[in-house]
């Protein structure tokens, strides 16, 4: 049983390496689409690059989660290894795929994998067929047959997932060919405190929520790593999922 909850944590860090495939791949390299893309009223390219935004900085947590579970089971020498590790990444990366499929292109209709085919249901099918469903099917054979597989430390497969992670995450914190970035602040960081500090590093807010905790802005690239110092957990183009200094800056 334990050992089961172990090959949990690897399929959610598959689902989110999945997400992180998707969100580069789609959204930033091939600009095929946005997260929103077909949602009325969703805005132009600055509200769609900061869904965008937020859509990878859900997949960092998910990460971070499935390493934390990964590195709770090295620790207990319960972590998967071989094929069931491999197997178990592999679901997950397929899952999310399918998930995106069903939910984001069918039912929601949030997007489709490219808006502006002829066929958008064919581009649809065969990228849900090449990267969903392949990938489940032989995520699901190496798991079987890394059943009788003896759980260990794993400290290398863990060491090069950490690396993954951190350099898929870097990618997709790089800001794409709109020149905004996506600052999300600590919620107890009064509004008219963030509205100074913007001020004071000359960042003009493009597009923000009601209290400025979620802000699109036109900053220079230099002063990104500023905004930190000011209160942001999050920050596009800096290679972080969150920044440790932003929530223990003094207001």
């Amino acid at each position: 049983m334990v050992r089961d909850k172990s090959i949990r944590w690897a399929l959610v860090l598959g689902f989110a390496l999945g997400g992180f495939f998707d969100g580069i791949l789609l959204h930033q390299i091939l600009q095929w689409h946005h997260l929103l893309s077909l949602v009325p009223g969703a805005g132009d390219l600055t509200r769609q690059v900061l869904w965008d935004g937020l859509f990878h900085a859900f997949m960092y947590l998910l990460a971070a989660a499935g390493l934390w579970g990964l590195w709770r089971a090295h620790r207990r020498h319960l972590m998967p290894t071989g094929a069931g590790l491999a197997g178990a990444l592999a679901l997950g990366f397929g899952l999310w795929h399918v998930t995106d499929a069903v939910l984001s292109h069918w039912i929601l209709g949030l997007h489709r994998v490219r808006i502006e085919a002829e066929a958008p249901l064919a581009w649809d099918l065969g990228w849900l067929t090449v990267f969903g469903l392949v990938p489940m099917g032989t995520g699901w054979v190496f798991l079987r047959r890394g059943q009788n597989n003896p759980p260990g430390r794993g400290g290398a497969a863990l060491a090069a997932l950490v690396i993954l992670c951190l350099g898929s995450g870097a990618w997709a914190a790089r800001p794409s060919n709109a020149p905004y970035t996506l600052a999300v602040f600590a919620p107890n960081r009064p509004p008219e405190h963030i509205a100074r500090d913007l001020a004071n590093l000359g960042a003009n807010v493009v597009w923000s929520g009601p209290t400025l905790q979620v802000a699109l802005l036109d900053v220079p690239a230099q002063e990104r790593w500023a905004l930190y110092r000011h209160g942001a957990v999050f920050v596009s183009g800096t290679a972080l999922p969150a920044g440790c200094l932003g929530w223990s800056a003094a207001s």
